[in-house]
Parts: C-alpha cells; structure tokens; sequence
C-alpha cells in the first residue's frame, strides 16, 4: 500500500461516509476519491509525472487533501509550505527541490508570483480563484474539468520519496526531510497500535493544526484516512468556534498543540459545549506545561496524552497514549515498533534511569535522509539511528521526559526557528551592528523569538521598527516578539556570542 491509494480503499470500503465535514459542507470519500482523481489527471496533463516535486502552498482547506492525495496518487513527491513563508523562503524551498509546479490559492498567489523569477524548475503554478490570474492557471482550468476516473497506473514502491519536508537545521538554512511512503504509512499504523488509540472509522476527528505541518499531515489526516474516519476541517483555529465545532459534529479525537489547550483553559464558560463525545486529546508539536494541562482537565474533566516526535521521524516517536496511564510533564513511551534509547552525546554509550542523555530513536518511520545533503544525513543517521539533539531522562515505566535541546533552535507554537537566520536578516538592517537571538520564554507559543541587538554608532531604531523590519522580510512566527539593545554583546575570547547569558537576561525580561 502507498499514500496515494488510501483515499480510494477508503471510498472502495465506504463511498458514502462522510471524508470531510468543511464548513458544514460534507464530501464523501467517494466524492474525495474522483476529486482526488481529477487532480492527478490535471496534473499529467500538463507534463508532471512520477518523481516530479510539487509545491503545495496552501492553508487548511479540502484543496490540501485534494491537492495532496492528488500529487501522490501520480508518484510525485509533496513539497508542503508554511502559508506564513515569504518570497525568498519560497523560492528557497522551491529551488532546493526542484520543484516542477506549485498549487496555491488565490490569496496566496501574490507572493508565488513575486518569487517564481527567482525558481528555475518551476513550470506550472495552479492557484484557486474565481479570475484568472497573470503567469498561472485557475484550479478549474487545471482540475475542474480532467476525468473523474483513476489515472494510469504508475507503480509506486515503499520506499520512494512521498513528500519532502523543509526542517530548520544546523546550518541555518532548511533541509528537506525526505519522508517515504513507507515512512508515513509505518507511523499512522505504529501510532494506531498505542495501548489506547486504536483509530477506526467510527471515530470523527478535529483537523485544527496546519496540514503542511508534519503533525497533522500524518497524525490527523493520514491516519484518518486510512482508517475511513470523518474529519472536520478548521480554517483557522479560534478557541471557541473549534469547541462549537467539536461539539456539533460529535469529535471523538482531538490532535492538538499547547497554544490551543492554553487558549482552551483561558475560556471564561465551557459549560455550553456537550463535549461529551471526546475520547482523546493529544498534545505535541511543542513542550505542554504541566500547568496547562492541569489546567485543561480540571476545567473539562478531560485527560490530555503528551507525546514527541520530529519531522525527520514522520513523526511520532513517544507518546503517553502508547502507556498504561498518562504522566503529567511526560512525553510517554515509546510508540509499537520505534526503538528509542538515551545516550552521552561525548561518548555514545547508553544511560541508565534518570540519567540525561540525547534521545536516538530507530524504526520505519524514520526518514530516508536530507535531500541532496549527505553531510547532513550523515550527521543526523547514524548506523540506522536517528539522533534527535533533544536531551531527555527516562524513568523506570519507560517514560521519557525531554530536557532540554542540544542546539539552539527556537520553538515557536511547534515551527522551528533558527537564530542564524534572523541574524543574517538583522545584520542587513542599515542600523544594525551587532545582533543576536535566542529563545525566551512565553506563556502562550512556548517560547517566543529574542533578539539583542547594537546599533552603528550615531544609528538609531526603536524595538517597533526591528520587528517591523522583521516581519517584512520573515514568516511572522520567525520575527522577534521582544528586542533589547544593547552597547555589547557578551562573547567568548574566540568572538562567539555567550547564548547562554542572553537566554538568562530574555527569560528575565520577559519575566518582569
């Protein structure tokens, strides 16, 4: 079995369930199956074939999974993008993979047109929209109209490259994960084998999390459609419209991340949603507070399973779900069919219970490796064993606690953001001589982007015009929420910037 036919085992085994329930709008998985149809044949009709990568740059709409399924259903391989991203970090993806043609929305079209000068590969741009539109074809004029009945079959094995997906890495630059069918297809049926998940088709569950995000790509929608469950698609997520929702259509399974639970827990009366259907709420993508999720369950009587995972492991690697009980503050065990094991990063050698060690995970679901980045690979997989640079402690039932990170990535609401990155931006800012950034706490996404910065002398900036200047040019989850400005910044006798120091005095800030 292989993505692209999941869609059509499903409407073979049930053509009239409802697939996805999208502003009170149903769509069978029969309907699913010929939409999903009428993308793939669109698709070779204008020249892309097996292997070829397409972009999808689109939000939380039934275009996605069309969009998706459609791609993988020919044998080419799905480039997701963050809807946030700009110009240059579109046309950086883009280039990276090679990507042949993008699919997007009319909304979103603006910023593939000022970016496609910059993306040799790409030939063909699809954007949704009632008008045409200058340099791309509208999704009727691409899909609308191609047949409804199977494409051609192409003969698609386990282990070619489904979808790559950009991560945030060492060198500052995003890497492209490449993710296997078998990658995918491993992890939905090792998550589904967790001692209390146990997805069917009777289940209805909540797609509130961004589909080009790792989690819910494979998590939320593959695994409900592999198993026939309904899913109801949210636009945008708003705390209260998303319990209305879940309680309307009777959700059962709720995949969610610690923003959402926080802004869940801060609602001020929740006794008129019947959420009496829910049988499980997962948290990842970010660290939970146990706080929160104290918080959350005394005010909904409702536990919540903590689990961890990463791009590069398709993704789920741990999960409370995958143990007999939920542990506050815990990751959990590990999920049926992943090894994980902690080591001294120095030495290699294992550590024992309540020993901090990096977490090294191996099984089906990890990733083939980096797209055209053996170096990298090389680091990343060594003798089949992913090595995470998360540190963690396990204690004697098997259940993980993650610690801390090795590098110095920042984690926003679950998006990667690495320093090096926004520094290169920062140093480009006429007035800006020195500069660098480092996670801080926040309440609300987990941590949030700082940023210390020294001005040229005789410069002058105020903090509104640094991020300003950021969230033109950046995704705006990657912009500084907070900057400082400083004379110095406090470096090493080799000139390395002393991070830790900075974290120090953000988390002292941010705490004021």
């Amino acid at each position: 079995m292989h993505l692209g036919e999941i869609v059509a085992l499903a409407a073979q085994r049930a053509p009239e369930k409802p697939a996805i329930i999208f502003r009170d709008q149903v769509t069978t998985y029969g309907e699913l199956d010929q939409r999903v149809n009428q993308v793939a044949n669109g698709l070779l009709a204008m020249g892309v074939k097996q292997g070829d990568r397409v972009g999808l740059y689109l939000h939380n709409l039934p275009l996605f999974i069309e969009a998706y399924y459609g791609v993988l259903r020919i044998g080419g391989t799905i480039v997701p993008m963050n809807p946030l991203y700009k110009p240059s970090e579109i046309a950086f993806i883009l280039n990276d993979a090679g990507a042949k043609a993008v699919v997007t929305i009319g909304a979103f079209y603006p910023n593939i047109k000022a970016a496609r000068q910059e993306i040799a590969s790409l030939q063909h741009t699809v954007a949704a929209t009632p008008s045409p539109l200058d340099g791309a074809q509208g999704w009727r004029q691409a899909f609308g109209e191609a047949s409804t009945a199977a494409p051609p079959a192409v003969s698609i094995q386990p282990d070619d490259v489904a979808v790559i997906c950009y991560t945030s890495g060492t060198t500052g630059k995003p890497k492209g994960a490449m993710l296997t069918h078998r990658n995918f297809i491993s992890n939905c049926a090792q998550m589904n084998a967790s001692a209390r998940l146990g997805l069917n088709s009777a289940d209805v569950v909540w797609l509130g999390l961004p589909l080009f995000h790792i989690y819910a790509m494979n998590v939320a929608m593959n695994l409900a459609v592999t198993v026939g469950s309904t899913m109801v698609l949210m636009e945008r997520f708003d705390p209260a419209g998303a319990l209305e929702l879940m309680a309307k259509h009777k959700v059962t399974i709720v995949p969610g991340a610690p923003p959402m639970y926080i802004a869940w827990a801060s609602l001020p009366d929740v006794s008129q949603y019947d959420l009496s259907s829910l049988r499980y709420c997962g948290s990842g993508a970010a660290a939970l507070p146990v706080q929160v999720l104290e918080n959350f369950q005394q005010k909904f009587g409702i536990e919540i399973a903590e689990g961890y995972g990463l791009t590069e492991a398709a993704p789920v690697v741990t999960t409370n779900i995958a143990g007999p009980v939920n542990k506050a503050g815990s990751i959990g065990p590990a999920i049926p069919g992943v090894e994980v094991r902690l080591i001294d990063p120095a030495t290699g050698n294992e550590v024992g219970v309540g020993q901090v060690g990096e977490l090294i995970c191996h099984g089906a679901n990890v990733m083939a490796g980096y797209y055209h980045r053996p170096d990298a690979t090389a680091d990343a997989l060594q003798s089949g064993w992913l090595h995470t640079g998360d540190l963690a402690t396990v204690d004697e039932d098997g259940y993980y606690y993650i610690v801390d990170r090795l590098k110095d990535m920042i984690n926003v609401s679950g998006y990667n953001v690495y320093p090096r990155e926004v520094e290169e931006l920062l140093f480009r800012h006429p007035a800006v001589a020195d500069a660098a950034v480092v996670q801080a706490p926040d309440a609300y996404q987990g941590e949030s982007v700082f940023a210390f910065v020294v001005l040229k002398p005789g410069a002058t900036a105020t903090e509104a015009e640094i991020i300003d200047y950021c969230r033109a040019n950046l995704a705006v989850f990657k912009a500084p929420k907070r900057v400082a400005f400083r004379d110095s910044l406090p470096k090493n006798n080799t000139g390395k910037v002393l991070r830790r120091e900075l974290r120090d005095e953000a988390a002292q800030v941010v705490n004021v």
